[in-house]
């Protein structure tokens, strides 16, 4: 294990993105059927935001009450992208090393990290993703 490998060579690069227009029951499919837990929100190739299927569930919880199909149908109306999404971004270009990748996640308690590269995202790499660097390594 190089000390020095970039995080290019571990990152997923065959993207799921949402747009700030699309609703929350577009995401929480998008979440479902790709088996994801972030999706990178973007304007043309740009991140702006990070949505989180934990966002969804937190909103989802205020009207837990509810029969199912009115807690989708609430969310939907009530809430957009731009409401739930965090917007204060940390991202990394592709050259970061794996290990400064791993710090970043770790002290910051981040659970993935958009790689971005001119101003356009290129990338993500998750905790997921160095756990099976790491153990691809053992």
């Amino acid at each position: 294990m190089r000390r020095d490998e970039p995080i290019s060579t571990i990152m997923a690069t065959n993207l799921v993105t949402l747009c700030v227009t699309d609703d929350l029951v577009t995401a929480e499919k998008l979440f479902i059927e790709h088996k994801i837990k972030h999706i990178p929100v973007v304007r043309d190739k740009e991140i702006i935001g990070m949505l989180s299927y934990y966002d969804i569930q937190t909103v989802s919880s205020a009207v837990l009450n509810e029969d199912q199909t009115s807690v989708d149908s609430y969310i939907n109306n009530n809430f957009s992208i731009a409401q739930v999404m965090d917007k204060s971004i940390t991202a990394i270009p592709p050259y970061t090393s794996i290990k400064d990748a791993a710090e970043l996640l770790t002290t910051k308690g981040f659970h993935a990290l958009p790689v971005v590269e001119d101003s356009e995202l290129v990338g993500i790499v998750t905790t997921r993703d160095l756990v099976k660097y790491l153990v691809a390594k053992l």
